[in-house]
Formats: C-alpha cells, structure tokens, sequence
C-alpha cells in the first residue's frame, strides 16, 4: 500500500516548482511537426530498406538490411509512441494531476523514452560491430552471421533495451515529471539516493559505450578497406562495402551530435547533481537534439543510396570536370560494379566456372 501510494505521487513533486516555462502553441506545434517528419521519413526508409533486403535476401548485405531496418523500425515507433504522448500532453495544457492521477502514464511515458532512446544506439553499435566482423572476417561473417542469427541479434538488443527501461519500475522507482512538465525520464532534480543517479549513470554510460563501439569499429573497417584498396587495384567483393561503410559513418556521426549533450548531461547530473536554473532549458534542448537524432537516421539511407550516390557523382563530375574528378581508385560508380562483381561472385555458378577454367586450361 505504502509503495504503490508513493509510485502514484511521486512524479507530482516537480510540478510545485517549475522553472521552465514555455509557450503552448509554439510546443505543440513543434511536437507535431517532428512527430510527422519522423513517421513520414522513417516510412520512406522502411519502404527502400524492404525493397533492398528482397534484392540482396542471400548476399552479405542482407545482415547489414536487417540490422538497418531494425533501427528504422524502432525509431519509427519511437516518434509515434512518444509524439502522440507528448502531443496528447501539451494539448491537455501539462495538468499532469488531473490526467494521471495513478502515475501510469508518466511510466509508460519514462519506459519508453528509455527503450527508444538506448535501442537505436545499441543497434548502431550493433551494426558497426556486424560490419567489421563481415570485412575483416569474410568466412566467419558468412557462415555466423546468417539472417536467423541476426534476428537473435535483434530480439536480444532489444530485451535488454526493456529491461533497463523497466528497472526502475521492478525495483519500485517510479519514474519523475521534469521540471518542464512535458515529459518523463529518471529522477533528474535534487538527486541524493544512490539508486537515482545509478540509472542515470546508466543510461548514460551505456549510450557512450554504444557510440565509442560504434567508432572504434567503423574506424577499424575503414582501415581495413583502405589497406585493401592501396594494395590491390581489384575491387571484387570488396567495393561494395563502402556504401553501407559510409551509411554507418553518418550514423555514427548524427548519433554522436545528437546524443552526446544528452548523454553527457544525465551523466553530469548522476555524478555532480548540478541542478541550476539553466538546467532545465538545457536538458530540454538536449532532448529535442536527441529527437532529431531518429529523424536524421531515415535520411542516411535515403540520400546515402547506390542509385543517388551515383548521381551525386556525375553531377559533380559534370560540375568540376573530368580531369578532377575521375580517379582511378576512388570512382563512386564502382558501388554499382562492385554489387555487380559481388553478385556473381557469390553465386554457386560463377565459382563452378572458376574451378572450371583451371581444369579446361591444363586439359588443352
């Protein structure tokens, strides 16, 4: 009785001291347009990353599609979920007492701003992780990483993404009110309990380690391309890792921007409890970058494609001239050839008429 009393008001005790204030309209209008950018962006991407999966069903890229359309999927659900709440919060002027007397959907709130911000990193790490494997592994990545494997990969990522959005909950912390009344998270004012600042903490470490895995790998499979470029002027089964390398390096890139001033700002508080009348503008600012963070994430794949790379290049190529831009180990057009290449050397045919011609050349 006294536990689940405490769960019901204690995401109420913000709401007598509010230092943030801002306007309605300008907010709700802001929340929808994000809201609609985002389902509209992330739809468009599920549609190209679908198309690309059923073209490349038995091919190296296929893991790397799956994983893709995982972080796309959550993201999409992630602006709906989260968009329509905080659409429905704003609309109902932030009178948190009159709507949720229970605290129930404070908690649902918290628990999925948790899951939807930790998924996408972990699945971006994930990704980075599944690409290093597949260029400086090739025959552990094609016989381990199968699609049955990275589906596994999947449901774990995401297992674990709810658990740590549960645990406060398991452990019957219920989740707080920001100081701005407009959404829900851990306990970020007056933190003094050790079990506070330890989810804050982890929430905080565990999205940095996603990122640091995120570069540590993309840094090593760019390397490894690299040395395979400058040693050998082939580029069978090779260049085509280079499109879903630069996919990843954008990622990682709008992940690192995004995230790190939130990140850094819940870890700030875990450790220091630096509470000022700047914070809540400054955490709400953090916030909204992280929200931009799931609407960027569709756009790596729509604008980062085979087919508009290809473009980009040949009106670059028309714009600076020939002479500037046709290097002869460095053609984005390669990415087509290099699909092509891999293709055929990956299907059963080809590799027959390779053990063929040894034996046809010693026979004549």
């Amino acid at each position: 009785m006294n536990s689940s009393k405490s769960l019901g008001l204690a995401g109420f005790g913000v709401l007598k001291n509010t230092t943030c204030h801002m306007e309605k309209k300008i907010s709700v209008f802001f929340s929808i347009i994000f809201m609609t950018v985002g389902i509209l962006s992330n739809s468009l991407a599920i549609a190209i990353l679908l198309k690309a999966y059923q073209r490349f069903r038995q091919k190296s890229k296929a893991s790397f599609l799956l994983l893709a359309s995982g972080l796309v999927v959550t993201d999409l659900f992630g602006h709906l979920i989260n968009g329509a709440i905080a659409v429905f919060v704003y609309a109902s002027d932030k009178d948190w007492i009159r709507f949720n007397q229970s605290n129930i959907l404070c908690s649902v709130f918290g628990i999925c701003m948790v899951f939807f911000g930790l998924c996408p990193l972990l699945l971006g790490s994930v990704m980075a992780v599944e690409r290093c494997i597949g260029v400086t592994k090739p025959i552990f990545h094609s016989t381990k990483m199968t699609s049955k494997h990275v589906k596994i990969m999947l449901t774990m990522v995401c297992l674990f993404a709810v658990l740590i959005a549960l645990l406060p909950i398991l452990r019957f912390r219920a989740y707080q009110i920001q100081a701005s009344r407009t959404w829900c998270f851990y306990k970020t004012e007056h933190v003094e309990d050790w079990e506070d600042r330890f989810y804050l903490l982890l929430f905080s470490c565990l999205g940095l380690l996603a990122l640091a895995i995120s570069f540590l790998c993309n840094a090593i499979t760019g390397i490894t391309l690299l040395r395979v470029k400058f040693k050998s002027q082939q580029r069978q089964g090779r260049s085509h890792h280079f499109e879903m390398i630069i996919q990843l390096l954008a990622i990682m890139c709008v992940s690192c921007i995004c995230w790190s001033p939130f990140l850094v700002a819940m870890a700030r508080i875990g450790i220091n409890e630096d509470h000022s009348n700047e914070t809540c503008e400054t955490i709400l600012f953090a916030l909204r970058m992280a929200t931009w963070n799931q609407i960027l994430d569709p756009w790596v794949y729509i604008l980062l494609r085979k087919a508009v790379l290809k473009n980009l290049y040949k009106i670059t190529r028309g714009c600076c001239g020939m002479h500037v831009i046709n290097l002869h180990m460095w053609e984005l057009s390669s990415i087509k050839n290099s699909l092509k290449v891999a293709a055929i050397s990956e299907s059963p045919v080809s590799s027959k008429q390779i053990n063929l011609q040894p034996l046809n050349s010693t026979g004549q």
